[in-house]
C-alpha cells in the first residue's frame, strides 16, 4: 500500500499537472481546433512546463540548492517557485492567450496565482504542499469544463476526486507534509481556480 500511495506522489507530481489539464480541456472540451495547433500547443506546454523546469533542476541540483525534486526542505523552494511563475507568466502572455485559450488562460493563470501564494508563504515560514495545489487545481478546473460546456464528465471527474485523498495519503505516508500544509495547499490549489470561473463560465 505504501508503494502505492507513493506511486500517486510521482504520476500526480506538480510538474506534470498542466500537461494532465490541457489533455482533458482537448479531449472533454467541445472546440474546433485543429490536430497541428492541438499538438503544438500540448508541446509547447511540455517543454515550458517540465523540460525548462526540469533543466534548472539539474542546475540547482549540481550547485546544492536543492537535494530533491519532491523539495520537501521550505527555503529550497522558492528559486523553482520563481522560475515556474515566470514560465508561467510568459505561457499566459504569449502563447495562452484569452483570445487563443479562454478556458486554459484562465486555468494557467490560476496556476500562477497559486505559485505566488505558495511562494508569500514560504517567507512567512509556511509550507503548502504543492501536490495538493496541483491536484485541486485540476479536479476543479475539469468541473469547470464539465459546467463551461455542458457535458457529463463524471468518469474523470470522480478519478480526479480520488486522487485528491490519494494524494494527500502519499503526502502523509512520506512524510513530507503535516495537515496543515495539505489544506493550505488544498486551499491555495481551490481558490484561485473558483473566483476565475467568473470571466470564464
Amino acid at each position: 500500500m505504501k508503494k502505492l500511495l507513493t506511486t500517486f506522489s510521482y504520476i500526480l507530481h506538480p510538474l506534470f499537472i498542466s500537461v494532465y489539464a490541457v489533455l482533458i480541456f482537448f479531449l472533454f472540451g467541445e472546440h474546433y481546433f485543429l490536430y497541428p495547433d492541438i499538438y503544438l500547443v500540448i508541446i509547447q506546454i511540455v517543454i515550458i512546463t517540465i523540460f525548462i523546469p526540469v533543466t534548472f533542476y539539474y542546475l540547482l541540483l549540481s550547485m546544492g540548492k536543492v537535494d530533491s525534486i519532491m523539495l520537501a526542505k521550505r527555503n529550497q523552494r522558492i528559486i523553482p517557485l520563481i522560475i515556474h511563475a515566470i514560465l508561467l507568466y510568459i505561457l499566459i502572455k504569449k502563447s495562452i492567450t484569452v483570445d487563443n485559450f479562454l478556458e486554459l488562460h484562465f486555468f494557467f493563470l490560476g496556476s500562477l496565482i497559486s505559485t505566488l501564494l505558495a511562494l508569500f508563504l514560504i517567507y512567512f515560514k509556511q509550507k503548502a504542499s504543492l501536490h495538493m495545489i496541483g491536484i485541486t487545481a485540476l479536479t476543479v478546473f475539469t468541473i469547470g469544463i464539465s459546467l463551461h460546456f455542458q457535458v457529463r464528465l463524471i468518469f474523470p471527474i470522480v478519478p480526479l476526486i480520488l486522487c485528491n485523498g490519494f494524494v494527500a495519503s502519499s503526502r502523509l505516508e512520506m512524510k513530507a507534509h503535516t495537515p496543515t500544509e495539505l489544506i493550505l495547499g488544498s486551499l491555495i490549489g481551490t481558490l484561485p481556480q473558483i473566483g476565475l470561473f467568473y470571466f470564464w463560465l
